[in-house]
């Protein structure tokens, strides 16, 4: 039998959550309202919060000075491009240690989590003077590569969980029926896994579109997405908050559009298989 929860508890819960995600946003929330001030109000001390000359023209500046709807194409080719690739790999990769596990698969399964926890930093070099040595350097396919490899340990831990919820019966049914490998990838084991693929696949989308240091590094302009475009507001003259408000706003305000909206199925997959 469930435990009672008082009301008193619920609302201490609800306060406590509610402090903790406006806590979590206020940074977001400044940028936004940093981005509508005039730059003499945006180093203003003290700060003002929301009385104060509400101005756009910080946003017509960032129009006039940049080609956002390239840096943000840029972001949104090398997101999705970068995740479906991913799972182009990380479905087959997944199933197989799922389904047909070997004596070392925990032990490749941890050594893949264990390469998202070298600096970045460490393999700058190298790849840089791969990139520059094949030509690689600010293209978007160069970029989908490293995007992708970057997620994909994720992508196949996310996957694997979520494929080891499913029972190995209904596979071997499908193969009693004369389902081949790829008919049963496809028609049996993927659409059982809708939720937990969607929610792989936001998640990752949302990682790669914040990925900020090997796009930083690796591109300059034709294939620049919007963290460059962000970038380029901070000059030797000094940082012009307001400015660089505005186009911390732009490039976040898809992503943040794209969360709002896939919120539930995010919730769904990330706990998908968590209550039997």
């Amino acid at each position: 039998m469930a435990r009672a929860v008082s009301k008193r508890r619920k609302l201490i819960v609800t306060v406590l959550a509610w402090s903790i995600g406006l806590l979590i946003f206020f940074p977001i929330l400044w940028t936004i309202l940093t981005s509508f001030k005039s730059e003499g109000e945006a180093i203003e001390l003290p700060p003002k919060f929301l009385f104060f000359a509400w101005t756009t023209e910080n946003y017509a500046v960032v129009q006039e000075r940049s080609n956002y709807l390239l840096f943000a194409m840029n972001s949104i080719l090398l997101a999705l491009g970068s995740t479906l690739f991913a799972l182009v790999i990380a479905i087959p990769s997944a199933w197989a240690m799922a389904f047909a596990p070997g004596k070392r698969t925990k032990d490749l399964l941890m050594w893949m989590l264990s390469t998202k926890m070298m600096p970045p930093v460490g393999a700058l070099i190298p790849l840089y003077l791969i990139f520059r040595d094949f030509g690689l350097l600010d293209t978007r396919g160069g970029i989908i590569t490293v995007l992708m490899l970057l997620n994909l340990p994720i992508i196949i831990w996310m996957l694997y969980t979520y494929f080891k919820e499913i029972p190995g019966e209904i596979l071997e049914a499908s193969r009693m029926d004369g389902a081949s490998l790829g008919k049963e990838l496809l028609y049996v084991l993927t659409p059982m896994a809708i939720p937990g693929i969607a929610s792989t696949l936001l998640l990752n989308i949302i990682l790669a579109w914040n990925e900020a240091f090997w796009t930083l590094a690796l591109t300059t302009k034709d294939a620049a997405p919007l963290t460059q475009f962000i970038a380029s507001y901070s000059s030797p003259e000094g940082l012009f908050w307001a400015k660089l408000s505005a186009a911390s706003t732009m490039a976040i305000a898809p992503i943040l559009v794209l969360g709002w909206f896939a919120q539930k199925q995010l919730v769904r997959g990330l706990t998908f298989g968590a209550v039997k």
